[in-house]
């Protein structure tokens, strides 16, 4: 070919360029179309785009933009694709050296994604069809290849839930260790109380001057240079420094305000940086006491709350997850112990328990890195394990024909004493007040309490049926008030009073969702995982024969309603259920996580709206799982 002019030249790349993006589109299992131009937007789709303001933005930031930035098969992304190609979905182009949007260019790139999406109608949204595989309901052709197989795939399932969620204006952001823009009282603590910090009183240094400088309990960030005011990420570090001298709700006990309050009304005798505040009656002090009465507390408790994540064990595997909860994504994996089984930590987030049933040890993972620090030898065959409130012992049920608890002194990392109880271990708690551990035996059908004062079990009960997972609800002093207990071969929970050593009540789950279970060979176990919400008022029950998890009220045990799970869509047969096995909670209690062993996932669901928020891929048969929280 001869090329007779540089317009041509000029031409010739544009067409091979363009020939070269449609081949990695063609190559990328995500994109919406790279080529589809060819018609306007429908009379319906206009609609849709008028219906954005119902879709929440939050979520969207925080869940959904994030995927068109994962990186693929072949080493592309949508975004190589859509930022620089004219598409229905049109991505802003990123700023030079960013890894991710401004707000501003994410709430552009909003207003074109909520063109594809019809609220609260996912199969109705080009977003989640234009991807999807026909045979699971998508349109026939894709440019950028068919990605998600069927409905069932986490991603579409998440998509899909902020779309089906669309019609509240609530958000539906998970919760959790990282920073969020929701944050409670971050808002009116940066427009209302920080201002004060730098403000210019008369007679007095500014707060600002003395608590930036040293190591203060009130410490508030260094202003970057040549700023008057703090970002947005200093605003936070400085919220959760104040945080830890407030008490939500109550101004009098909060040593924020009552520090730098003159002692002649009411305040402490002494501080170092003066009488800020001469009276009650201040404007800045009533703005700061307007502030703390607004806060919640379980709210404050977690924005103040440094780090959580969520650990699940990949029983038949040799792996365990890391998730953080504010993205719901997995952060870490821990390798090389085969068979995991139990997991807990020490107070401080240093350390990760784990009992490993391949190798008959207690497996110490640093819990920055993930590696694995000792290997302590257990004398049989371990099952759950649990750790004391203080974190100086950890106690590992052993299931083995007389079964008993070892325990570990965390300090010196050798065995102190094996606790005798009434048949093999399968599960070990601690009761929420810290004295007793409880644990539980399928051989025997036993349950076991042990004094941890003394270490000697002190009361039996048989439960008739073998003993699976136990949650526990306290009464107002913190004291133990009773015991919900799951039994081999019953879809529901026994009920103990703690006190009186008896059983109460055996409250059996709804029949309906159901159908499931035979398929997936759990017909023993009908009823797996349970936990009472930080709070105390419900108690969720999770249900291999429904495929579902159930909400009762605390303490009257009402029914409140449930929340379906994944379905598995086995080749040539009928979908079968998920296999809930266990149950946590973020600190605020506001999400569940639910591992799903037949699903190879974790699913994370919203209890008070009790939908479902996310599905997060694990290992193989991921089983325990536990919140680790540090502060």
């Amino acid at each position: 070919m001869q090329i007779r002019s540089p317009q041509r030249l000029n031409f010739l790349l544009i067409v091979i360029t363009a020939w070269a993006v449609a081949y990695a589109v063609a190559s990328a299992p995500l994109c919406v179309n790279a080529n589809d131009t060819s018609s306007p937007p429908t009379q319906s789709q206009e609609s849709e785009s008028r219906s954005s303001s119902s879709l929440d933005f939050k979520t969207y930031r925080a869940q959904i933009e994030p995927i068109f930035l994962k990186m693929r098969q072949g080493n592309v992304r949508c975004y190589d694709c859509h930022s620089v190609m004219n598409t229905r979905l049109k991505l802003q182009p990123l700023t030079a050296g960013d890894s991710t949007w401004s707000e501003d260019q994410s709430r552009q790139n909003f207003a074109v994604v909520s063109k594809l999406v019809a609220p609260n109608e996912p199969m109705k949204s080009r977003l989640l069809l234009h991807p999807l595989a026909p045979e699971a309901g998508g349109d026939p052709t894709h440019t950028g290849g068919k990605f998600w197989a069927s409905q069932n795939d986490p991603e579409w399932q998440m998509i899909a839930a902020w779309v089906g969620n669309s019609g509240s204006s609530a958000t539906a952001q998970p919760h959790g260790s990282k920073i969020v823009t929701d944050q409670p009282g971050f808002d009116s603590f940066r427009t209302t109380v920080e201002p004060i910090f730098l403000k210019e009183r008369p007679g007095h240094a500014r707060c600002y001057g003395c608590h930036s400088e040293g190591n203060r309990a009130f410490h508030l960030a260094k202003l970057s240079a040549g700023s008057a005011i703090w970002n947005e990420e200093q605003s936070r570090l400085n919220f959760k420094n104040v945080l830890q001298l407030v008490t939500p709700g109550d101004p009098a006990s909060s040593r924020l305000l009552m520090h730098p309050l003159a002692p002649e009304s009411g305040g402490e005798a002494f501080h170092s940086g003066g009488r800020q505040f001469a009276s009650q009656n201040d404007p800045d002090f009533l703005k700061m006491a307007e502030w703390v009465k607004g806060l919640n507390r379980s709210d404050a408790m977690t924005a103040a709350t440094t780090k959580v994540r969520i650990y699940v064990t990949n029983s038949a595997g040799n792996t365990v997850d890391v998730i953080d909860p504010a993205t719901n994504k997995t952060v870490q994996t821990i390798d090389g112990i085969e068979l995991p089984h139990g997991v807990v930590f020490s107070p401080d987030g240093s350390r990760v328990y784990i009992s490993n049933e391949s190798e008959s040890v207690l497996d110490v993972v640093d819990g920055n890195t993930g590696h694995i620090l000792e290997k302590l030898p257990l004398g049989g065959h371990p099952n759950n394990l649990t750790i004391t409130k203080d974190g100086k012992r950890v106690l590992v049920g052993v299931r083995e024909s007389t079964g008993w608890i070892e325990v570990f002194d965390t300090a010196s990392l050798k065995k102190t004493k094996n606790i005798p109880v009434s048949g093999p271990v399968h599960n070990v708690y601690v009761t929420p007040d810290g004295k007793y551990a409880v644990a539980g035996s399928i051989d025997t059908k036993n349950l076991t309490v042990v004094d941890l004062q003394t270490e000697q079990a002190v009361w039996n009960l048989n439960m008739g049926s073998g003993v699976r997972p136990m949650a526990f609800e306290a009464n107002p002093d913190g004291s133990t008030k009773r015991i919900f207990a799951q039994l081999s071969g019953f879809n529901g929970f026994a009920v103990v009073d703690f006190a009186k050593h008896i059983e109460e009540q055996r409250i059996k789950l709804p029949d309906q969702p159901g159908g499931y279970g035979i398929a997936e060979g759990r017909t023993g176990t009908p009823s797996h995982g349970i936990g009472v919400t930080p709070d105390g008022k419900s108690l969720w029950v999770a249900s291999t024969a429904a495929n579902a998890l159930f909400q009762y009220e605390l303490p009257s045990l009402k029914l409140l309603g449930y929340v379906e799970l994944p379905r598995v869509y086995p080749q040539g047969q009928k979908p079968s259920g998920s296999v809930p096995e266990w149950i946590t909670f973020t600190p605020d209690g506001k999400v569940l996580y639910v591992s799903n062993s037949g699903d190879r996932s974790v699913s994370a669901v919203d209890t008070e709206k009790r939908q479902l928020l996310a599905i997060i891929p694990a290992g193989e048969v991921p089983k325990r799982i536990n919140t680790m929280v540090v502060r």
